[in-house]
């Protein structure tokens, strides 16, 4: 069959199910729609795919207990992806929680896919308590199905949220355990990944010689994996670390490095440059160059007052 054949035979089943809308009623009417934002939803036509799932919603809501839960949880699902392919995050995650409940009440084992999907959106959402929440049922259910990777990126996502929340205690918690399950898997990158983020959380918890050690470990994985932007996160947090550790011109140096890599970057991460050049700042201000850091702090704030704006 050439490829002409096969894109007509895929445009006639769509034809046959727009025919079929009249003719059908009830459960099969909710499925065709269902069927129809599917078939949408692949050619990247979100906004008309994401009506189609929503009428599909809507008779299945309908129909009450005559209509299967799973069918509902999948119009609810198929909301949810649309939202997300149109960047409506917070409206997908709704949706998508919603799918995910009506699934687990079912005792569907798809829930605990989409339940996965959602903790990932509400981390993109910014709704870093909810993603908590959700991924810490992730992590049982995992742990019960034997399933230690699933149950490592529940703990390293949890460990992201508490992190941004500043709860950083909870966040080196969730990491090192995170760390554990990876290293059984012999998953050597998600472990340097982990080890970079403790030694965030005990920076931030002023535990200078243990997050040496661990920004050094990640550090030695990222250089010899040729993961140069992975590599630019650990000198980040070793050079921070040497700094609290009473090595500031060390620290100095390293976070120089790590600048020369951020401002060759396009498009530039300002936030990042920014977080950079004021940990040089209390480098400078260790070594009693208190005109350099004014310098530098008068500098950085024409782009933080834009950032901020």
């Amino acid at each position: 069959m050439s490829e002409d054949d096969e894109n007509t035979e895929d445009l006639i089943t769509e034809e046959m199910l727009w025919e079929r809308i009249p003719e059908t009623e009830g459960l099969e009417r909710a499925n065709t729609y269902y069927e129809l934002s599917a078939r949408i939803y692949a050619r990247g036509q979100y906004d008309e795919a994401l009506a189609l799932a929503e009428t599909a919603r809507d008779i299945y809501a309908e129909l009450g207990p005559v209509a299967p839960s799973d069918g509902l949880a999948q119009a609810y699902s198929a909301i949810g992806y649309n939202l997300n392919q149109l960047k409506r995050m917070s409206e997908a995650a709704n949706a998508m929680s919603k799918a995910v409940e009506l699934l687990r009440e079912s005792k569907s084992p798809l829930a605990i896919d989409l339940a996965c999907t959602l903790g990932e959106w509400w981390f993109g959402s910014k709704e870093f308590a909810k993603t908590i929440e959700c991924m810490t049922d992730c992590v049982q259910e995992h742990l019960v199905d034997g399933n230690d990777s699933g149950a490592a990126n529940d703990l390293h996502l949890i460990g992201c949220a508490q992190r941004e929340l500043g709860n950083f205690s909870l966040a080196l918690d969730a990491f090192k355990e995170a760390r554990i399950l990876f290293k059984g898997l012999k998953e050597v990158i998600n472990v340097a990944r982990c080890d970079q983020k403790i030694a965030h959380c005990l920076v931030e918890l002023n535990e200078g010689e243990a997050a040496l050690a661990a920004a050094q470990k990640s550090l030695d994985v990222f250089v010899t994996a040729h993961d140069h932007r992975r590599e630019t996160y650990s000198l980040l947090e070793l050079g921070k670390a040497q700094i609290i550790t009473d090595q500031p011109e060390e620290g100095m140096l390293t976070l120089e490095r790590v600048l020369e890599v951020a401002t060759d970057s396009e498009p530039r991460d300002f936030e990042f440059i920014l977080e950079v050049e004021r940990r040089i700042v209390a480098a400078l201000r260790a070594l009693d160059r208190e005109d350099e850091a004014l310098e530098i702090e008068r500098r950085l704030l024409a782009v933080s007052e834009v950032i901020e704006d």
